[in-house]
């Protein structure tokens, strides 16, 4: 970005301060559409291992963290914009409706609707 071949980039906000990309930039475009989760993965034998009451613990503690982590996540959101409004960068939030329906047609029309399962669109789009 710095030397201009690249003119943009796609990262959640709490890389864009990680990788300094702030300092090569000039205005960030908060669209929503980058969600990041954490997963606990237990391997297969382990999970085995486990009772059904400690299946069930752990499923509730997985629930507990993603929403800790949601809330945290939305706090952290909110000092990032302002760091970057800080450094001079230009921060906006467009007309996400507008996005999301523009995105939407754009995909209907690309090979990559072709060749995902039926109704997954259809799936995302229920994700809350």
């Amino acid at each position: 970005m710095k030397t201009g071949t690249i003119d943009g980039q796609d990262n959640p906000l709490p890389s864009v301060r990680a990788a300094k990309f702030y300092e090569v930039t000039k205005q960030i475009v908060l669209t929503s559409h980058l969600v990041d989760s954490l997963f606990i993965t237990v391997a297969n034998k382990t999970w085995n291992a486990l009772s059904a009451t400690q299946k069930q613990r752990l499923k509730q503690q997985q629930w507990q963290l993603r929403s800790t982590t949601t809330k945290t996540g939305s706090k952290k959101r909110g000092q990032l914009t302002d760091f970057f409004k800080q450094q001079g960068l230009q921060v906006s939030t467009p007309d996400v409706d507008a996005f999301h329906k523009a995105v939407q047609a754009a995909y209907q029309k690309s090979d990559y609707a072709k060749t995902w399962p039926a109704r997954l669109l259809d799936r995302l789009n229920a994700t809350k």
